[in-house]
């Protein structure tokens, strides 16, 4: 076991282990005492020490009274038992890892030299997991939408597309379930959109210039905008937060293999270095001898199996050929290894992925790490020196001239100011720039020459310094070199010497170093910890007045940590070292503070999340104790040395193998991949090797895997049927004796584990099918459902290999399956509407049958074609869950009132679905819901039938014939009852024939009977209403009579609809009402067009006056003739012509205006304009042999010129205007105008029938 304060390096979480043990090892040696016994160790040093810290004596804790006694003796056994638990605890965890280092011991060898399986390439890429907030994310962008928030266009149809979308399954508690169980995928939300896009554009209509499939790509696109949202958060997501977890899908290098089973088995970083080392893992050579010496082993094994017979009990084969299998399989080892290339040394990885900028991940290994040199390590170092004052200087006269020089060798010299030798102070600073970390300060004193012939001012000492970035930087007095037989023997000077340290220097000191690969000589150096970029940092060695480094060690993947001192290893006090896969720096400084130092800024260099904790006194060090470092020291490696040379062929591989199999299990389980259960490529090709290299047999592999399949499956986790499928075919294909690998022994532990797994996976089938709509949400995964089916089928064979099941006995498994799913759906539909048991409302009962119909759909869209081999089952599963809706049905129809029909709806809704489903329709609960409505329907026709005729009766009694839209208030009234009755009848819909054709003849004949009394109520008012107009030209027809016309034309419009068969046969009822509508309609056009036609027989009447021969026809002429003399006398023919116009022009204008009939107008001005010139033709040959009076023929050419032109204007038909009675008229007109034009000239005043065919002109 490692040290318990090691951890593996996973981006920057700590190791729970770490967090709770006190600092107590300070080495990072590997040995079988594990950090859960340290920690043991720990609780039970504190319990020893607990009653210390209570401040009690010990003698006073003996003179306790006998009850506090055995109340401390009570306290002391609980908290023995607590302890001894925590030991126990403590113990197991350490088993396991142990356990787990050894399996990881095994799985690095598999990957470092691989001989008998490579990474797949075929296997199909697992989408990214949906989280619960990216859900949460989606139904508000999908709200948004709705809520008109986005720029998306869209039409009506897309939007009741989104909105059922998000009402349905956004926001449904099974998507939920889903996402929470993490077998969801962004995929499955798009399929399921265009599931349902795919099914509401085949019901639309076809459309010219645009195909339904242009709308279904269009229609995802836009899914695709929304579902997508912020375009830009959406690909940061993608290359920062989703990036580490892509290679999980991708082939994998050998440096990313390893950290990913790190993570599997728990295994820390420093472990792991540790066991890299150990394994020489980066030698091929020794992984091959390897190889070589475990197959070698396994041969020695089975030998010695089959001399002493120890082969497991057998319930298939015999013991021979169990050993010669168990010969067989080491031999194709042996061939396996003999065909790889000497050179190669295992499969290579060529495959790389990219570097991430995220540490922690098995993304960030690699062998393509930049390596730096020397250039590439530059420090740049202000130095400052400041010179203070002189002492001890007796040489010199006081009066003498004396100053100092300042240099940094390499660079330039500087000079302070002059002093007089009496008081040589300066306080003067020199600034200096270089790139050596260990410069050297050359400061010299001079006094100047008196002599004429010197040249140089004389020196008088000087000091050599040595600085460093760690150094002091107050101003001490230095002791200086004086020339020989100097007087100034004390001369010294004091100054101060500052070296800043530059940003990218982190740490810099003295240490002693030993390594592999630098450093291979244990002595003294000067390092300088540099950062050469933000994620690059280097151990730096450097010799005085050099630029560059001597050595440097880039820090990237060790893992710094203390370490005991080293036996034999001359110099420093405390020792740390920096470990990584194939190379171990031991260092070691004089002074435990400075380790401290140093331990802690490596640690921020290399970025390691494991902390290393100080060894407590680690100040004392014993000089008679030995200690060594981990690499160094082979009594310190026993647990590596253990675990590494563990031999295989002792250790039972099965259990090994299920323990790694479920690890990379639940590990792969909880990555970003929606996987359902599907290892990575990765873990398939490691898991491989494992088994070929290991000799586990595929039937245990899978009874193992079948095992954890069902463990995550009884967990609610979404895990694919095919799997469980496949796996469960290869064992029973082993155990009854198919060789699907090659084996032909079958031992009895294989049998009974297979037995059990038979019977606990027909539970788990019998469970997933009953809960179908919820292990299978919305058809997803795709298929699996369908393959579950097949699972169950091939679990139900007779001998679970060859023999087909017979179709009544699967069906009999699903018929039992599906009536406890009908159970569980209802349960879960009352559950989620809050149906309170006894329920009366039919508002809930509304609520309740508008779930119980979309859980219906759901199955038929999702789910059906699954059972698409057993229709009647889904169907019978139907109609139970229909039969447990039909109590609480039954309930709420009988909490209805007797004469109400608003469960009418409840109706429509139910019947509709059920009616276009072809299973369902006219089943038992079809069957049910028509005999339950029958009697409302009935009772509900008898209520209305008799209403209307009340509402006829007393309407027409109160009638004020005002007119409302098309008819009277009371004929709108009627019509619209019949026809919103009718409506009823057909929105019912009502599947049962006879019972729907006795309900339409019924109600056709009911708006018969009431037109029938409508139109005869109407003809009477309307006679009555005629009698009392008046027959002169001051008649208008009245507005009532309009309105009495435009009832009986809407019913006759109504008519064919109201009152005829739906057949077209129409029958005898209605062809009267038809004949009695046309009938009474032109007797009452007849009535009105008399009724004017009575006007003109009056004005002609009074025309007749004036006839040739008559005695008033004299008087008449005579009198207007006198008058004329006298007084100014109006035209004659004028004032009777023009009111008969009149008359004739506003009835126009009432008719046109009033009656909505355009037929119904033309009728009456075609018969009034024949009537009228019938009866003007018939008057004028009643006087053939009589010539016109002058007024006469003025007054007729007025009244039939205009009269011609107005209902030409009203638009009745030529062939009607220019009829024989008009020609004959207006041919004796104008032979009467043309015989009184010769006899009076002018007398006619300009009247003319020919004016009359230039006006028409």
């Amino acid at each position: 076991m490692l040290d318990p304060s090691s951890s593996d390096d996973t981006g920057g979480e700590s190791d729970p282990e770490v967090a709770r043990e006190p600092a107590t090892k300070a080495d990072g040696s590997f040995s079988l005492k594990s950090g859960a016994e340290s920690r043991a160790d720990g609780s039970r040093q504190r319990q020893h020490t607990a009653p210390l810290k209570q401040g009690q004596p010990a003698a006073a804790a003996a003179a306790g009274d006998g009850h506090s006694a055995h109340q401390n003796l009570r306290g002391g056994s609980t908290g023995e038992e607590e302890e001894r638990r925590e030991r126990e605890r403590v113990q197991r965890e350490e088993e396991e890892h142990k356990v787990q280092l050894q399996i990881y011991v095994f799985v690095l060898r598999c990957i470092a030299y691989p001989f008998n399986a490579k990474q797949p390439t075929d296997m199909a890429r697992r989408q990214q997991k949906v989280h619960k907030q990216q859900l949460q994310a989606a139904r508000e962008r999908f709200q948004a939408f709705l809520n008109g928030e986005t720029q998306i266009a869209a039409d009506e149809a897309f939007c009741n597309a989104v909105r059922s979308y998000c009402e349905g399954f956004l926001k449904s508690e099974r998507v939920c379930r889903m996402v929470q169980s993490g077998s969801c995928s962004a995929n499955d939300f798009r399929e399921v959109f265009k599931k349902n896009i795919e099914r509401r554009v085949r019901s639309l209509p076809e459309m010219d210039g645009l195909s339904k499939e242009t709308v279904l790509s269009s229609w995802l696109a836009k899914y695709d905008a929304i579902y997508g949202g912020d375009e830009d958060a959406w690909r940061r997501q993608r290359r920062g937060g989703q990036r580490p977890h892509l290679g999980a899908e991708l082939i994998l290098s050998k440096e990313q293999l390893y950290e990913m089973f790190r993570l599997v088995l728990g295994v820390r970083k420093f472990e792991h270095q540790l066991l890299y080392n150990a394994c020489q893992l980066d030698n091929a050579d020794e992984q091959a001898a390897q190889i070589r010496r475990e197959l070698d082993g396994r041969l020695q094994l089975v030998e010695r199996i089959a001399k002493e017979r120890r082969c497991p009990e057998l319930a298939s084969g015999d013991a021979e050929l169990y050993v010669e299998e168990l010969r067989s399989s080491v031999n194709l080892l042996m061939a396996n290894l003999e065909s790889l290339p000497v050179s190669k040394g295992g499969a290579d990885f060529k495959q790389k992925l990219k570097r991430s900028s995220a540490g922690g991940t098995f993304l960030d290994l690699g062998d393509d790490v930049d390596v730096l040199s020397k250039a590439d390590v530059s420090l740049s170092f202000a130095l400052e020196v400041v010179i203070v004052e002189v002492q001890g200087l007796k040489s010199l006269a006081p009066n003498r001239i004396v100053y100092c020089t300042m240099e940094v060798e390499g660079g330039e010299k500087l000079q302070t100011d002059q002093a007089e030798a009496s008081r040589p102070q300066w306080a003067t600073q020199g600034d200096f720039v270089t790139t050596h970390p260990l410069p050297c300060v050359k400061v010299k004193l001079f006094t100047e020459s008196t002599g004429v012939l010197a040249l140089e001012d004389k020196e008088l000492g000087r000091v050599l310094l040595k600085p460093t970035a760690n150094g002091p930087k107050q101003a001490h007095f230095q002791p200086m070199q004086v020339p020989k037989n100097s007087q100034d023997v004390e001369l010294r000077i004091k100054l101060a010497v500052r070296m800043d340290k530059p940003p990218n220097m982190k740490h810099s000191g003295y240490l002693y170093a030993l390594g592999h690969r630098v450093w291979k000589r244990w002595k003294r150096r000067y390092f300088v910890l540099v950062q050469v970029s933000q994620y690059t940092f280097a151990m730096c060695s450097y010799r005085e007045k050099k630029p560059e480094p001597q050595e440097l060690m880039q820090l990237e993947g060790y893992t710094v940590d203390y370490c005991r001192p080293q036996p034999g290893l001359q110099g420093g006090a405390v020792f740390f070292n920096a470990l990584r896969e194939g190379d171990l720096v031991v260092f070691a400084c004089d002074d435990e503070q400075d380790r401290l130092l140093w331990v802690q800024a490596l640690c921020r260099a290399t970025g390691q999340s494991y902390k290393p904790a100080p060894p407590p006194h680690a100040n004392r060090r014993k000089a008679d104790t030995p200690s060594s470092p981990i690499s160094l020291d082979l009594c310190e490696r026993q647990g590596v040395e253990e675990l590494v040379s563990a031999s295989p062929c002792r250790l039972d591989h099965t259990r090994l193998f299920g323990i790694l199999q479920k690890q990379t299990l639940r590990h792969r389980m909880n990555d970003s991949f929606s996987c359902l259960g599907w290892f990575s490529p990765g873990q398939v090709f490691v898991l491989d090797e494992y088994c070929a290299r290991y000799g586990v047999g595929g039937c245990q592999r899978h009874l193992s895997y079948l095992k954890e399949l069902m463990d995550l499956s009884e967990n609610n986790t979404l895990v694919d049927p095919t799997l469980l499928h496949y796996s469960y075919a290869f064992c029973a294909s082993h155990v009854h004796g198919n060789r699907p690998d090659g084996t032909g022994t079958v031992t009895l532990e294989e049998k009974e584990q297979f037995q059990a797994v038979r019977t606990r996976l027909m539970r788990l089938l019998d469970n997933h099918i009953t809960h179908f709509r919820y292990c299978f949400p919305f058809g997803r995964p795709d298929g699996a459902l369908k393959a579950t089916l097949s699972l169950l089928e091939r679990v139900l064979m007779k001998d679970v290999v060859s023999t087909p099941l017979g179709s009544e006995e699967m069906k009999k498994v699903l018929r039992r399956c599906l009536e406890k799913a009908a159970a569980v759906n209802y349960g879960q539909l009352l559950e989620f509407a809050n149906w309170k048991a006894g329920a009366k409302r039919l508002e809930d009962a509304v609520r309740l049958a508008e779930l119980v119909v979309e859980v219906l759909q759901q199955n038929d869209e999702h789910h059906a074609e699954a059972f698409s081999l057993w229709p009647e089952l889904m169907r019978e599963h139907a109609e139970h869950f229909l039969a447990l809706y039909r109590l609480d049905l039954d309930l709420a129809l009988e909490a209805q009132p007797v004469d109400s029909w608003s469960s009418f709806p409840l109706f429509q809704l139910l019947n509709g679905f059920l009616a276009a489903d072809a299973q369902l329709c006219d089943g038992p609960f079809h069957k049910h819901l028509q005999d339950a409505f029958v009697p409302l329907v009935v009772r509900y026709v008898d209520l209305m039938e008799s209403s209307i005729a009340q509402s006829v009766h007393r309407g027409f009694q109160q009638e004020t014939w005002h007119s409302v839209k098309n008819g009277s208030a009371t004929s709108e009234d009627l019509f619209w009852k019949l026809n919103a009755l009718q409506m009823l009848a057909l929105e019912l819909d009502w599947p049962e024939p006879a019972f729907a054709e006795h309900l339409q003849r019924r109600l056709k004949l009911m708006a018969s009977d009431m037109t029938e009394a409508c139109v005869k109520r109407t003809k009477s008012a309307f006679d009555a209403q005629l009698q009392k107009v008046s027959k002169w030209t001051e008649l208008r027809v009245p507005l009532c009579a309009c309105t009495m016309l435009n009832v009986v034309a809407d019913a006759k419009r109504r008519c064919p609809e109201l009152c005829a068969l739906d057949t077209g046969q129409e029958q005898h009822y209605h062809s009267k009402i038809d004949v009695l509508i046309d009938d009474a309609f032109q007797d009452m056009i007849s009535a009105l067009v008399a009724k004017l036609g009575a006007v003109l027989d009056a004005v002609l009447s009074k025309l007749s006056r004036y006839d040739e021969g008559t005695l008033l026809s004299s008087i008449l002429s005579f009198t207007v003739k006198a008058a004329a003399k006298y007084v100014e006398v109006p035209k004659s023919g004028t004032d009777l012509a023009d009111a008969y116009v009149t008359f004739v022009r506003q009835n126009q204008d009432i008719l046109r205006e009033r009656i909505g009939d355009e037929l119904c107008i033309e009728k009456i001005f075609d018969q009034w304009y024949s009537v009228s010139t019938k009866a003007v033709c018939v008057w004028l040959e009643d006087r053939l042999d009589l010539q016109l009076h002058v007024y006469q023929l003025k007054s007729l050419i007025k009244m039939v010129k205009k009269g011609y032109r107005d209902f030409r204007l009203q638009g009745v038909a030529d062939g009607t205007l220019n009829g024989k009675s008009y020609v004959t008229v207006y041919n004796r007109l104008t032979v009467e105008e043309a015989t009184l034009a010769v006899k009076a000239g002018d007398a006619l005043d300009g009247v003319s029938m020919r004016d009359s065919d230039q006006d028409d002109d």
